[in-house]
């Protein structure tokens, strides 16, 4: 907004202040102001000693107190009472008969500029009540007259209640004749023969001090009617009472006044007498009767509540019986006491000079007279006019600051009276700043702060505010309560500084200095989440906040549930923990499901977030479980009303039940039904008492059962089924056991359960064998062997049979085969598998369930020496019913014995006839051993050793040797040569170049082909001394020194090499192809003896690969290169040209050859 007057904050009040509640600091002088006192009446009970009544002002100065007691100087008795002092105000009076203290006190607030006063204070004090001792004499009167008995109770503290009844406490009975009046006595219309009592009593009960009083007695004669000739005192015969005209008892007279006031509480009351009894009915003359209207007392009491001025008027009872009738008339007029037509009137703060008009606008039924007071005393005006009483108004002309003072109002009439203290302060006075100066204000960055700037002055004073001497603008900028405020709406960090409030009036000027600091606000910048957890776990919401640094010591992040602060505790049970930001709940249960709400707050502000923690638990029970029958007690519906699932939809009920003739205590599953399902239809067992439970199941578990209902007792039947499962087994020939699964106790549905068994020979049309058993096993003798029968198992008991069974079929016991297969046949696949094939042996043969057939053969020898017997048998089994099958896994060239029987469960057939083959030759296995020496620069000599199995007659051998580009890794020539001879175990290949990697193949050959190969790398490089000296000189120059720089070099080499070969690097990747193709003796011994040094002349490695040092070798020293392993996989095959070609630019293109994985071997 902007601010009129360049924005300076000018706001100027009239010369006369009549603000509500006038509040002048305390740091001005000012009269005494009455702040609170003690209301009256005050009631003092009996076993009262103390009174406390308070009195309290403020003023400047401080007031006195002084105390009147009914229009008098309140001087204590000489009693043990204490008086506060004149500063406080407060009166204690203290004695054994508080009766003394009763009348109507005020209290005097005084200053130096006047006196203030409360209203009247009434103190009542009430005795314990008593009735008078008094003796009363018998009350006489005739049949028909009318009587009252009176109460005249004592005066007590409120409420009073009223009883007439007998010594013994019996209450008399009230009726339309007999009853009650207000006042406590009790009336008779008129009097019958059987009111004759002498124990009439009056009861006065006051609840507050728990006080019962007691009347004497007192006695009423009634005496019986004479016939008018009759004047003997002992006649029995009974007169009716003459009629006679109703007259009221109560009220008297013919007319009576009822005032009350407004808000009270009417009760207009009419007690006839007459006879026979007259009723009672009740009109308003000229009106209709309010509906509010009530009637008791059997129609004598007319009550109306809280009556208003529309309830005035004139009100007739009439009481009327068959000899007449009685009127009575009620004025009924309704009064207020005095009250404020608006409010009370007001204190003033004006100028020397000013008119001052105090009004006093009340109003009450009569109408209150008004009485003026000038600080405690009467006031009725001066003579000089210059202050003037017109009724309800006084007015000061030209008033001075000697006017100044406590002006009272006392408006009252017959129902009490109000009183308003006016301080009247006629002043001239500069600007006085309350608030402190510098006062230092903080505000977050987006909230209203308000600064102020309280003034006192006469007259008030024009208030402006600055920041950095400049007026304030903007629309975030409020001026409140005449600029003794600054309201900024929304603050922001450019708002902090210094703000000056400068106030002045014609008396003079004053200012204060304000200093704003704008800080962050705070805010949860990660709210914590709705989250669901199951019960009995862990619970954590977290709650990000950021806030002012400067206001970290005020900082704090509270929890609440439902409103409620979370008790966090640093003890070890406790199951809520606050981890900086995040609320941990430990072992969650559904007392924690809820709100939650994290406040993070400061000394200035505070935000809030909150989330919902749903707790999933297992389902409660269900209740109000009912069980109604169907179509018989055993077919009966079960209905229940599901519990809670406890944020977890059901999935499904399970119905238990518990019979206590079999299994009393166990209960066990009957039934399971859906989770949108809440009946369940079960069929029961007979002769049982069933009591059932249910429980519900969720994903969290199942929940627990229900309260189980009253026990259901089925009657007695026959069985409902027969057993199942029914077995029947030959263990031996010419028997058959017949066995099933039992029905359980339960089941049997009556007592005298047993089982018929039947049996007989399956197509035959000969009557069933029976017989009656206890056990759930049966075991037929004599019986053919291996021969169908048809069999039936019924349950039965006293009440009858179970359903007709079906038949089931089994066999009787099993004997061995009698035949052999026949027209045995072997065809020789290959080397190793053969084809047999035979004429099954005829199914009665078999004598049981075929097993299948077993093929038995002997290896008789090898053909490769046919003298050695070797009789090695070996023997398939073949299940089922076949003619022919494949044979694998024989020898290559050797002579076989082979023999075919059947089987069945119990054992072997007799043996076919033997047939006799041999199996051709097949190619040999992989040449074990296979090294390499270098004899000259381009000369290298193989050995090797004959393969394990030649699996024929050896040929010769096949070698294959290839150069290799030992960058590259590729195959750059290829060469072979045919070896023959089967003795031959070293060749020497010649005409090689010199300073090149080259690999062999060796591979074994019989009629049959040739085998896998063995493979060996060598580097013609350097020849081992020793052999190089042997078988050829050096035509190099400076032999010498090459050789010994050869073997120094050698010597680096080698051990380089077995180094990165025991850190697992490699030259080629290919050598990860041999690996999988060495046994675990060649495994174990390169990942241990690798480049071991030797002492022997030859440690050839498993797989063709060797790696040594040979010291005393005829040949001389030579170092043969550790091998790549195989490049080709087992089964493949050369080339037509025998070029191993393929093996290395093949794979390397397809991904198989890589880079070493470590680095390279170092030739020199």
């Amino acid at each position: 907004m902007t601010l009129a007057g360049s924005l300076s904050l000018r706001l100027l009040l009239a010369l006369t202040t009549m603000a509500s509640g006038l509040n002048i600091p305390l740091e001005v002088e000012q009269p005494p102001t009455i702040i609170t006192y003690t209301s009256g009446p005050i009631i003092v009970l009996h076993f009262d000693t103390t009174i406390n009544v308070k009195c309290k002002a403020r003023g400047n100065p401080p007031p006195e107190y002084r105390w009147e007691k009914d229009g008098q100087a309140f001087v204590p008795p000489n009693v043990q009472t204490i008086r506060a002092n004149q500063r406080k105000g407060s009166l204690v009076l203290q004695s054994e008969d508080m009766s003394e203290f009763e009348g109507k006190y005020r209290c005097y607030a005084s200053n130096k500029l006047g006196t203030a006063m409360t209203n009247e204070i009434e103190i009542k004090a009430f005795s314990i009540p008593k009735f008078p001792k008094e003796t009363l004499s018998p009350i006489v009167v005739s049949e028909g007259e009318p009587i009252t008995l009176k109460c005249n109770p004592p005066e007590g503290v409120a409420p009073r209640l009223i009883y007439w009844m007998t010594v013994d406490l019996q209450h008399i009975e009230q009726n339309e004749r007999v009853s009650m009046g207000t006042d406590g006595n009790l009336y008779f219309s008129n009097a019958l023969k059987n009111d004759s009592r002498q124990d009439y009593g009056c009861f006065a009960a006051f609840n507050r001090i728990r006080t019962i009083v007691q009347k004497n007695a007192m006695a009423v004669v009634v005496k019986r009617l004479k016939p008018a000739n009759d004047s003997s005192e002992s006649s029995h015969t009974p007169v009716a009472p003459p009629a006679r005209i109703p007259s009221l008892l109560l009220p008297s007279g013919v007319q009576t006044e009822k005032v009350l006031l407004k808000g009270e509480d009417l009760q207009l009351e009419c007690i006839p007498e007459g006879f026979p009894t007259p009723s009672v009915k009740w009109i308003k003359m000229g009106e209709v009767m309010s509906p509010r209207v009530k009637f008791n007392n059997y129609n004598k009491l007319l009550s109306l509540s809280a009556v208003e001025e529309s309830d005035e008027g004139k009100y007739m009872c009439t009481a009327e019986n068959s000899a007449g009738k009685a009127v009575h008339y009620f004025d009924v007029i309704v009064e207020e006491p005095p009250k404020w037509l608006t409010e009370p009137p007001q204190s003033q703060l004006t100028v020397i000079g000013s008119d001052v008009h105090i009004k006093c606008s009340v109003s009450g039924k009569p109408q209150p007279a008004i009485t003026w007071r000038r600080n405690g005393g009467m006031f009725r005006g001066d003579p000089d006019k210059r202050m003037q009483v017109f009724d309800d108004t006084v007015i000061l002309f030209n008033a001075k600051a000697e006017d100044s003072g406590v002006y009272q109002c006392e408006a009252s009439n017959r129902h009490g009276n109000i009183l308003a203290n006016v301080n009247i302060m006629i002043m001239n006075m500069a600007p006085l700043i309350l608030t402190e100066n510098n006062q230092e204000y903080a505000a977050v960055v987006g909230k209203e702060i308000t600064m102020n700037c309280s003034v006192f002055s006469s007259p008030p004073s024009s208030i402006s505010w600055t920041k950095d001497e400049k007026a304030i603008e903007g629309e975030g900028f409020l001026a409140l309560e005449s600029g003794q405020s600054l309201k900024i709406i929304n603050a922001e960090k450019g708002d902090s500084g210094k703000y000056i409030c400068f106030a002045s009036n014609v008396e003079g000027s004053s200012a204060v200095t304000a200093v704003l600091d704008v800080k962050d606000a705070t805010k949860i910048v990660g709210p914590p989440q709705n989250t669901q957890v199951d019960s009995g776990k862990l619970a954590k919401l977290m709650c990000k906040t950021e806030y002012d640094a400067s206001l970290q010591d005020t900082f704090e992040l509270v929890w609440r549930k439902e409103n409620k602060e979370i008790p966090l505790s640093s003890e070890k049970n406790s199951r809520y923990s606050v981890k900086g930001a995040m609320l941990e709940i430990m072992n969650v249960n559904l007392s924690d499901q809820g709100t939650y709400t994290c406040t993070a707050r400061t000394s200035l502000d505070e935000d809030s977030a909150t989330a919902v923690l749903t707790v999933r638990d297992v389902p409660d029970a269900p209740i109000k479980l009912d069980l109604s029958e169907l179509d018989s007690p055993r077919n009966v519906v079960l209905s229940w009303i599901p519990g809670s699932d406890h944020n977890s939809t059901v999935t499904e009920f399970v119905v238990e039940y518990e019979e206590n003739r079999w299994e009393p205590g166990r209960w066990k599953e009957l039934q399971r039904v859906t989770g949108n399902q809440a009946t369940a239809e079960l069929k029961l067992y007979g002769n049982l008492n069933y009591q059932f439970r249910v429980y519900a199941v969720n994903a969290i578990g199942p929940g627990p059962p229900s309260e189980p209902t009253e026990r259901h007792k089925t009657p007695p039947a026959a069985p409902d089924r027969n057993p199942e499962n029914i077995k029947i087994q030959g263990h031996h020939p010419h028997q058959m056991e017949i066995s099933w699964e039992p029905l359980s106790p339960v089941e049997r549905n009556g007592p005298g359960f047993e089982y018929k068994v039947k049996y007989r020979q399956l197509g035959m049309e000969d009557n069933f064998t029976e017989h009656m058993v206890n056990r759930s096993v049966f075991l037929v003798s004599n019986t053919p062997t291996f021969v169908p029968y048809e069999i039936k198992i019924l349950s039965r008991n006293s009440y009858g049979w179970g359903p007709e069974p079906k038949p089931v079929t089994g066999y009787s016991g099993e004997d061995v085969p009698t035949a052999a297969p026949r027209d045995i046949a072997v065809e020789v696949i290959n080397t190793t598998v053969l084809r047999v094939s035979w004429t099954p042996v005829p199914p009665a043969t078999v004598r049981g369930r075929l097993g299948g057939y077993n093929v038995h053969w002997v290896r008789r020898r090898s053909l490769l020496n046919p003298d050695k017997i070797l009789d090695l048998s070996h023997s398939m089994s073949f299940s089922g019913n076949r003619s022919h099958v494949i044979v694998p896994g024989l020898e290559p060239f050797s002579e076989y014995k082979l023999t075919v029987y059947v089987f069945n469960k119990k054992g072997n057939g007799p043996k076919s006839d033997p047939v006799t083959f041999n199996t051709p030759e097949g190619v040999p296995e992989q040449v074990s051993v296979l090294t390499s020496s270098i004899i000259q620069r381009d000369s290298v000599r193989l050995e090797w050793a004959q393969p394990p199995k030649s699996n024929g007659i050896l040929t010769g051998y096949l070698l294959q040797y290839h150069l290799i580009n030992e960058t590259a890794l590729d195959v750059i020539d290829s060469k072979e040569i045919n070896i023959t001879g089967a003795d031959t175990n070293h060749w020497t290949i010649q005409g090689l170049k010199g300073d090149s990697l080259y690999r062999f193949d060796l591979r074994a050959c019989t009629r049959a082909g040739c085998g896998p190969p063995q493979a060996e790398e060598s580097h013609t490089d350097f020849p081992e001394p020793g052999a190089a000296s042997q078988e050829s000189s050096f035509s190099t120059h400076g032999w010498m020194i090459g050789t010994m720089c050869a073997v120094a070099l050698l010597t680096i080499v080698v051990v380089i090499a077995c180094f990165l070969r025991k850190n697992k690097g490699g030259k080629y990747a290919v050598k990860e192809k041999e690996e999988p193709h060495s046994d675990t003796e060649s495994q174990k011994m390169n990942d241990d003896t690798f480049c071991d040094y030797s002492d022997s002349d030859e440690k050839p490695l498993k797989g063709g690969s060797l790696c040594s040092l040979k010291g005393d070798d005829a040949t001389g020293d030579s170092v043969s290169r550790c091998t790549l392993g195989d490049y080709a996989d087992g089964g493949r095959e050369f080339n037509e040209d025998g070029s191993f070609i393929g093996e290395y630019s093949g794979h390397r293109h397809r991904g198989s050859v890589s880079e070493p994985n470590g680095p390279s071997l170092v030739n020199v």
